[in-house]
């Protein structure tokens, strides 16, 4: 198979399973899974603005940084996954009316199936865009894992979202961040991806 081709189908299919955790598990809790769907999150609850749309426009803004310090494959890729991710966020939202679950059960679901989405994306040099570019760059230049820079970006910018919207959001976002981060670098470090990323000497640690 083309590795282009090959390389579309995974990313494609995390940022299906990344944009299915958002949907389905954290945002009828109003849990933002990082600091780009923090906004998507606040402008829903104060505006009522989509949450497909907001991040949709926020991702796209961040791919300016992603072709000076990534490279424009990386950008490119980012970009499609960006619009799977909203794609799918923007199929699914409309079907789910309330919360499959109490908001523990729903958070570590949620928080793990988005790592998982996430770490695949990482692993192939690709992002869903917001904060993950900064990370993904900063891991690029520190060496850093990715997942340990993105707990720390996030955390400090979830903290306006859950001061508005709850304060048990603060809680609930720090853990969905804990657990997704976690789930992000073990799948990071898996050798069982193929290595079809562009750009990434000198990156993977």
């Amino acid at each position: 198979m083309n590795i282009i081709i090959k390389k579309a189908l995974i990313l494609g299919l995390a940022a299906v399973i990344q944009g299915l955790a958002m949907t389905v598990f954290l945002f009828p809790h109003f849990i933002p899974s990082g600091g780009a769907a923090s906004i998507s999150v606040l402008l829903n609850y104060l505006f009522e603005i989509q949450f497909a749309l907001t991040l949709f426009i926020l991702n796209a803004s961040f791919l300016l940084a992603a072709v000076k310090w990534l490279g424009k494959e990386s950008a490119l890729w980012t970009m499609f996954c960006v619009t799977v991710t909203s794609a799918t966020i923007n199929t699914l939202t409309p079907y789910i009316l309330a919360p499959i679950s109490n908001v523990f059960l729903d958070l570590v679901l949620g928080s793990v199936i988005f790592g998982v989405g996430l770490g695949i994306l990482f692993k192939m040099g690709a992002s869903s865009g917001g904060m993950d570019i900064l990370a993904l760059i900063l891991a690029k230049i520190t060496g850093l894992l990715p997942g340990r820079i993105l707990f720390v970006v996030n955390g400090t910018l979830l903290l306006s979202t859950g001061f508005i919207v709850d304060v048990n959001i603060i809680i609930y976002a720090v853990i969905c961040q804990f657990i997704g981060t976690r789930i992000l670098d073990f799948v990071y470090k898996l050798p069982v991806l193929p290595s079809l990323s562009f750009e990434r000497k000198g990156f993977n640690r």
